[in-house]
């Protein structure tokens, strides 16, 4: 289970993030830009590990786990990353905490669900958002540095990155609420009678 591919595409974008920590930390041009390619790379894992893992009839409740847990690791990691070592404007900021916040919202959510064995679809509109998010931070961990080094500099890649992120973030408050109305109905829904209950003959 753990030596299939879709896993370990899916385990790829853990072990990416150190080596993505350490790129960032450096604040060298050539270092941004390998460090975009390698974020690039471990983002385009999230849309091949579903399609093999359907293709292959390797899908396994491993799988269904390490995923958005994956995601989670990246994206925060990143994000982290771009705001403590100030590659983010004061306006580039709030879009960072929203998609922050959205993640743990869907984490609680998801889990309550679980614990009631009812799934939490992904929608077509949450994989605009995750588009955008992963393009803006890719851009971003590129920053004008990566473009100057290329010669490039004509290029305002922090500013297209964070207008991809404010992009991002409207898509995931949508996609939030969604997310969260679909949990509180459920929530609020009285509690189905066991099985036994249901076929037991009456008095």
């Amino acid at each position: 289970m753990l030596t299939d591919l879709p896993n370990v595409l899916t385990l790829s974008r853990i072990v990416v993030i150190p080596l993505l920590v350490g790129l960032v930390a450096l604040r060298a041009p050539v270092a941004d830009l390998i460090a975009c390619i390698l974020f690039s790379g471990a983002a385009i894992t999230d849309y091949f590990d579903g399609a093999l893992a359907r293709s292959r009839r390797q899908q396994s409740d491993f799988g269904r786990m390490l995923d958005p847990i994956a995601d989670k690791l990246l994206v925060g990691a990143t994000l982290m990353m771009l705001v403590g070592l100030g590659r983010l404007s004061a306006w580039g900021l709030y879009p960072a905490v929203v998609i922050m916040l959205r993640e743990i919202l869907v984490s609680g959510l998801r889990e309550y669900l679980a614990s009631i064995r009812i799934g939490l679809p992904v929608t077509a509109l949450a994989k605009w958002k995750t588009g955008f998010q992963m393009g803006a931070l890719g851009v971003l961990l590129a920053g004008d540095s990566a473009a100057g080094w290329l010669h490039l500099g004509f290029v305002p890649l922090s500013a297209i990155g964070e207008a991809m992120l404010w992009i991002a973030a409207v898509l995931t408050l949508v996609t939030g609420w969604d997310y969260l109305t679909a949990g509180l109905r459920h929530a609020s829904s009285p509690p189905a009678a066991p099985p036994h209950a249901r076929s037991a003959p009456p008095p």
